[in-house]
C-alpha cells in the first residue's frame, strides 16, 4: 500500500548515512522512521521555547 506521506529527498555523507541506519537498526526501526522521530523531536523542542505552529492549510 502506498503511502499519503509526502516524499522528501536527502543528500547526506555515506558515513553519516552509515552511522544513521546503525542508530536505526539498534532502535529497531529503518532509517526513514529514525529520521523522523528526530524531526518529531526538533519540532517538539522547537514548540516548548517558542509556542505552538500553526499552520492553516487552506
Amino acid at each position: 500500500m502506498a503511502s499519503r506521506y509526502p516524499m522528501f529527498g536527502l543528500r547526506i555523507p555515506p558515513e553519516l548515512m552509515d552511522k544513521l541506519k546503525y542508530i536505526a537498526d539498534y532502535n529497531g526501526r529503518s532509517a526513514n522512521k529514525e529520521i523522523e522521530q528526530l524531526i518529531i523531536k526538533h519540532v517538539n523542542n522547537f514548540e516548548k521555547e517558542n509556542g505552538p505552529i500553526n499552520i492553516n492549510k487552506d
